[in-house]
């Protein structure tokens, strides 16, 4: 039998096993691998995605275990625009390999939905789990605060 999910505001059938991984659903099942793999164990945050606004580790929740919307990289901003994280990524030329950048993106459209204003140590708390081998983490922070003043100007 087939389980209905809602990702990126779209109704999916997915006829999977219960206990498949949801970053498996994603990127196997659906082509929205924007998800990245990291390490399967939710200790890089390169699959992170939300669930009913909440960031989490995609490799560690499994179809059956799906308690709500699903949004990913590619549901973020809109068909014609760009989400605030995006553009200041871009601005701000965070990507070098890019592997880790949606996981950092989810993860901080889910810190800007709790903390507005992001001070530096909330930026470093909340981005503690998304790991970047390039070491952009001072571009990641300055990003996530232009976007937290975009955001506080719409």
């Amino acid at each position: 039998m087939a389980t209905t999910l809602t990702i990126n505001g779209t109704q999916h059938a997915i006829d999977l096993p219960d206990g498949v991984p949801l970053l498996w659903v994603l990127r196997d099942a659906l082509g929205l691998t924007g998800t990245k793999f990291g390490c399967g164990i939710a200790a890089c945050g390169a699959c992170t995605v939300h669930i009913d606004g909440e960031s989490v580790r995609s490799c560690q929740v499994a179809l059956a275990d799906v308690w709500g919307e699903v949004t990913t990289i590619e549901g973020l901003g809109t068909p014609t625009a760009l989400h605030a994280l995006q553009e200041a990524w871009v601005s701000h030329q965070v990507a070098q390999c890019g592997y880790c950048q949606s996981g950092q993106i989810m993860q901080a459209a889910d810190l800007l939905a709790r903390i507005p204003a992001p001070t530096d140590a909330d930026i470093d708390d909340a981005m503690q789990g998304n790991l970047c081998r390039c070491g952009t983490y001072p571009r990641i922070r300055a990003a996530i605060h232009t976007a937290a003043a975009t955001l506080q100007k719409a």
